[in-house]
């Protein structure tokens, strides 16, 4: 069995996720719980970890892949040119221990950064700067406060790029 990424229409992920199921494939479609603000108020929302993107298990080489195309909520298969590149086991596997059992997602708050923590900016534009974490933007942005030009500005970084926490 292989895994493969499927791209869905926008905001459809649960139901390309349900009508493959249906279909009989196995999918997954990584999740992570975070505060957003819905309507002026904070609240915790389930959403996907890659919007529009979620992985199927099928016998690639022997099934047929025109149903997948089809289906309501699919947009097409990932695919690197005319050609439909695989993904790797382990990546798939890593991200299924991520999730939690009882809530199909991974929460925010398992993240190494708190507010108020101060941190090292390893890569991008401010790199080399420390900076304060504030909150998260998104499953891959966080706002820091950094000291430019005399005072505390907030900026975006990607998650990715912020380091460990820095003892003051």
């Amino acid at each position: 069995m292989t895994w493969l990424v499927v791209q869905t229409k926008p905001k459809q992920e649960d139901a390309a996720e349900l009508n493959l199921s249906r279909q009989g494939y196995r999918v997954f479609l990584p999740k992570l719980q975070q505060r957003k603000r819905v309507r002026g108020k904070w609240q915790l929302v389930v959403s996907p970890l890659f919007p529009r993107y979620l992985f199927i298990d099928v016998d690639y080489g022997t099934d047929d892949l025109a149903p997948v195309r089809s289906t309501v909520g699919v947009f097409n298969l990932v695919r690197f040119g005319q050609d439909i590149i695989p993904v790797p086991d382990e990546v798939v596997e890593f991200l299924q221990v991520q999730q939690d059992p009882d809530l199909g997602a991974k929460n925010e708050s398992d993240w190494p950064h708190k507010k108020g923590d101060k941190v090292e900016i390893l890569q991008g534009p401010f790199a080399g700067l420390a900076g304060v974490f504030d909150i998260s933007k998104d499953e891959e942005r966080a706002y820091l406060f950094i000291e430019l030009l005399g005072r505390a500005s907030r900026v975006v970084v990607e998650r990715s790029m912020i380091g460990d926490t820095i003892q003051i």
